[in-house]
């Protein structure tokens, strides 16, 4: 007989067999023995948490001809029928598959008639978040208004992919993660009954990798049992069989990075992937245990919200007083960014790589945490007496030039400068964008100067008079005068300082000056 995983194997048949959702199985087992029974339900939470799980167990137990307190009897004809996938009553759909209007209306044509055998039809729909808008419109009246002896569950992970009207016609049940508790105690369940021998610590590592699903742990489990078939699985096997990398190396790194030791990151980084560790999962690792470090450090009495063993923790009090809290926060921004990048990166090291030289070297960022962490820098060196000299043979820069102040400015030209914003505010695209990039000053004769960077600017009036004509038909539409303008053309900004006045920063520091 070929194998089964343990995640199917070991799949709940009963209310009991559920871990981890004690609320959901309490509500729909009172529904049940209360028969209150409703008409639409809607499972949601992330992937494997119970929710398909849980639907199957409530569609056998509304069937079941000998139903118990736990769910179903699992001995009736109408429970082996279901279990086996025979049943006219119970119906799966893999809303992922069948998304279109004309699946849903096979299902509400399907309705119309009464159940074969047992009391209801049961309609579990799976991911039902991937059903088009026309299946959902077409679903919502049936939903609403089904017959008795109809049933519909709806399972999703992404609940908010949903109309606000179907969530409406639903009892909403949300699964939440499971703990690492709950799944070490039924992961040592089940490998009692394989008769497997698995080192605590490394069920309990199976369990935090799997982040709240119980399904994710078993197929963990079961790789990790598959690669060291008939050995004791341990801890270092887990290790190996995942990729990760053990806590001590990170309080290793830890050191070298407030050692600020680049050499020493570098090559610690090198033993890890010489080890084939999975960098991906290194990069998160760190970034939790960066988190345990900010989390010590912010209170006490934490045993139960950082799951590590005694002595671990032990070490990580320790190195919490080696480090502030600001620098642990500066840290985990820089992995959590890199936890972004590094997933789909082509070159995974040199991205890790970079991280760990930003760790060391405070002075590649501007940011407020890496500002503090180079004072502090500075301040360990002054404490060591450590002097920094000061470079004295460099020149030091000429001044700069001062143009000569402009002539007395007209008046309408003045009027014009102070106003510009509103001038500029008053045109169509895109001589809007190339003005509001434009610089002001004053000719030899007084006449507005109109200067232009190299480029694009320039191009839009000096190779196309129109434009200037309407510029000043725009000027003299707002001063009721005609304002003679002179158009120029400079490279950068550097040489419109060197050339040319700016006249709006001379008329507004005149106009800032004058007395209120």
């Amino acid at each position: 007989m070929s194998y089964t995983a343990l995640y199917r194997k070991f799949r709940p048949s009963t209310f009991a067999d559920v871990k981890g959702q004690d609320a959901i199985v309490t509500t729909l087992k009172n529904q049940l023995r209360a028969d209150r029974i409703g008409h639409a339900y809607l499972f949601t939470g992330t992937r494997g948490t119970g929710k398909t799980t849980v639907a199957k167990i409530f569609a056998r137990t509304v069937n079941c001809e000998h139903p118990t307190e736990d769910g179903p009897c699992g001995e009736c004809r109408i429970c082996r029928a279901i279990a086996a996938g025979a049943s006219m009553n119970v119906f799966e759909i893999d809303a992922a598959s069948n998304n279109g209007v004309d699946n849903i209306r096979e299902i509400v044509e399907g309705i119309a008639y009464s159940p074969a055998e047992g009391k209801y039809k049961v309609y579990i729909i799976d991911e039902v978040h991937m059903l088009s808008i026309g299946a959902f419109n077409a679903l919502l009246k049936t939903l609403e208004e089904p017959p008795s002896y109809v049933i519909f569950i709806l399972a999703t992970t992404e609940v908010h992919k949903i109309p606000i009207t179907i969530l409406s016609r639903c009892q909403r049940y949300d699964f939440k993660r499971i703990s690492i508790d709950t799944i070490t105690d039924r992961m040592r369940e089940l490998i009692s009954e394989e008769q497997v021998t698995v080192e605590e610590k490394a069920l309990r590592y199976i369990a935090k990798a799997a982040d709240g699903s119980m399904r994710d742990a078993l197929s963990l489990l079961d790789q990790c049992i598959a690669f060291h078939l008939g050995k004791e699985l341990t801890y270092d096997h887990v290790l190996d069989v995942l990729g990760a990398v053990d806590t001590e190396v990170f309080s290793r790194l830890l050191r070298a990075v407030l050692d600020r030791d680049v050499l020493g990151c570098i090559g610690l980084l090198e033993e890890i992937v010489m080890q084939g560790r999975e960098l991906t999962q290194f990069v998160a690792d760190f970034t939790w245990y960066l988190r345990n470090l900010m989390l010590v450090q912010s209170s006490d009495n934490l045993e139960d919200v950082i799951d590590m063993s005694t002595d671990n923790l032990k070490r990580l009090k320790e190195e919490a007083q080696l480090v502030e809290t600001d620098r642990i926060i500066r840290y985990i921004r820089i992995f959590s960014e890199l936890s972004g990048q590094i997933r789909y990166a082509a070159q995974k090291r040199i991205l890790v790589e970079i991280a760990l030289i930003k760790l060391c070297r405070p002075e590649m960022e501007t940011d407020r945490e890496a500002v503090l962490d180079r004072i502090r820098q500075v301040e360990d060196k002054v404490e060591k007496g450590v002097t920094v000299a000061v470079r004295t043979d460099q020149p030091a820069p000429a001044p700069k030039q001062k143009l000569p102040l402009p002539q007395a400015v007209p008046e309408d030209v003045h009027r014009v400068v102070a106003n510009w914003p509103t001038v500029v505010g008053g045109v169509e695209n895109p001589m809007r964008i190339y003005l509001k990039g434009a610089k002001l000053s004053l000719g030899d004769d007084a006449h507005l100067k109109l200067v232009l960077e190299d480029g694009m600017a320039s191009d839009y009036f000096l190779q196309h008079p129109e434009n200037q004509e309407q510029l000043k038909t725009v000027l003299a539409d707002f001063s009721g005068k005609e304002i003679p303008v002179d158009f120029q053309t400079v490279r950068d900004q550097a040489e419109f300082e060197e050339k040319y006045i700016d006249l709006s920063q001379v008329i507004r520091m005149e106009i800032e000056e004058e007395p209120i």
